[in-house]
């Protein structure tokens, strides 16, 4: 029996690993890719807040692709998430029939040393999912053995049901290690992958470069993703992996969604949200935006680098992304930095999340080692500068409360959320309001973020909105009283 979304069940599997760089994401791309190739409707997710890895996922199947966390995220709450991505009509409108988990990290790594919470062995469990392990199998045979088999004793409960063998050197190799993991285990290899440069994606500070930059920067984009997919097909035994897909347990879907839609009053009219999205800021959770509409919000796509207005909206989301690459571009865009400045002065609600908070500054410096420092004159809502390449890099769980009220949360309100940033800010004004005290992760400066001017927020913090269900809510009702005071 596998798992019920609304009247269906959904096949499901997770791609894991012992570690990182054990080519799981590549092979989660073509098995996604392969799926969908011989008819599936495949719906992508990943474990743990991660933007770049799901884009790719996106690029390759046509639906979205959620993210799945343990320790953000209750139970029910990452249940949601999953019978909601899969029940939308996204591809073609229909609903999925197949569901491919991409794992993080190594399967058992997570918040801490004595607990699974944040791990991709955790999500496992909360979705009853059968477990394909990927094994980086160079210069390793019968070791693959001991790894799986130890692997699969650590928690009984997480259930391997599969093996993706890559990086094998030849056939005499392979035959090998599927000997004697086949023989000390019992856990079938269901694909061997041999080792293949040509399937390495490239890299950035941060993962993977992000999707719109690689369609626009990289000539071979597509053709490495359809390599990829090649190899999985001809690698990976498909049919058994379908199997394994649908033997996944039963787990209950929650009484009520965050996701249902709220009822309009009569004669409202919806609030527009504007959302910055090109090949600068393209970091954002599509659960955000389907909790955005769920709360009664109209989104409307801007983008900073190439549009010179902002379309006819009540306030507007810049969420991350990689605005370093494409600073001069931006800074160059006089019409559109004046137009959010002017909305800003108007005290529309504006969130700046992290990337977004930074072209909000007055500057930003790209510094790297032996070039001069070149600076490019940001909007300038925030008084205080950014610098890419100073050696500070940011990736941590973040908790905190609002001490003040702002456009996504009121003073009181608690949350869980993360940090992922590779940039820091400098002299920053003694005048600057925090709105945000943090108190576990870095935030903007001594424990506090949530830089406010008028009714702008930016900060280095990351929400997810199954997680903080306040954002969506929040920030609707205040681009709400915008759209009412500006139509009066």
């Amino acid at each position: 029996m596998t798992m019920t979304s609304g009247n269906r069940k959904i096949p499901r599997i997770l791609i894991s690993a012992d570690r990182s760089s054990s080519g799981k994401t590549t092979i989660s791309m073509g098995i996604m890719a392969a799926l969908k190739a011989r008819g599936y409707v495949v719906q992508p997710f990943k474990v743990a807040l991660d933007y770049i890895d799901p884009e790719y996922h996106t690029e390759i199947v046509g639906r979205r692709s959620r993210n799945l966390d343990g320790y953000l995220m209750e139970k029910e709450g990452v249940i949601d998430v999953f019978t909601h991505a899969c029940e939308s009509e996204e591809c073609g409108g229909m609903p999925a029939d197949i569901a491919v988990i991409e794992g993080v990290r190594g399967l058992y790594e997570g918040l801490a040393a004595d607990t699974d919470i944040g791990s991709t062995a955790q999500v496992s469990k909360m979705l009853n999912c059968p477990v394909i392990m990927v094994i980086n199998a160079r210069s390793m045979t019968r070791s693959c053995a001991a790894l799986i088999l130890g692997f699969a004793a650590f928690d009984p409960d997480v259930h391997i049901a599969g093996v993706i063998l890559n990086n094998v050197g030849s056939q005499k190799h392979a035959d090998k290690a599927v000997a004697a993991i086949e023989s000390a285990t019992g856990i079938p290899v269901i694909g061997i992958v041999f080792r293949n440069p040509e399937l390495d994606f490239q890299m950035r500070e941060l993962g993977l470069i992000p999707v719109p930059e690689g369609r626009r920067a990289y000539d071979r984009f597509a053709e490495r993703i359809r390599l990829v997919e090649a190899t999985v097909s001809d690698s990976v035994d498909l049919d058994k992996l379908i199997e394994i897909a649908n033997t996944a347990g039963p787990a209950a879907a929650p009484l009520q969604s965050r996701f249902e839609i709220k009822p309009a009053a009569a004669g409202e009219i919806p609030p527009k949200i504007g959302v910055a999205s090109d090949e600068a800021f393209n970091f954002y959770y599509p659960d955000n935006m389907d909790l955005l509409q769920a709360q009664g919000a109209e989104i409307k796509v801007f983008s900073p680098l190439h549009d010179s207005c902002l379309p006819d909206v009540d306030a507007l989301y810049i969420g991350g992304g990689t605005p370093e690459i494409f600073a001069m571009e931006l800074s160059l865009n006089t019409p559109m930095k004046e137009a959010i400045q002017k909305a800003s002065d108007a005290g529309m609600p504006i969130f700046a999340e992290s990337a977004g908070m930074n072209y909000l500054t007055n500057s930003m410096t790209l510094k790297k080692r032996g070039a001069p420092d070149v600076t490019f004159d940001m909007v300038g809502i925030f008084d205080c500068d950014t610098v890419y390449g100073s050696g500070k890099r940011v990736v941590t769980y973040t908790n905190g409360v609002f001490e003040k009220d702002t456009p996504i949360g009121k003073k009181g309100n608690t949350f869980i959320a993360h940090e992922f940033h590779h940039s820091v800010l400098e002299n920053i004004s003694d005048g600057i309001e925090y709105t945000i005290d943090v108190t576990r992760g870095v935030g903007i400066k001594d424990k506090k973020d949530g830089m406010i001017v008028r009714n702008t927020i930016g900060t280095y913090i990351h929400f997810h909105g199954s997680s903080y269900a306040d954002f969506a809510k929040e920030f609707v009702k205040n681009a709400g009283k915008y759209q009412s005071m500006r139509n009066q």
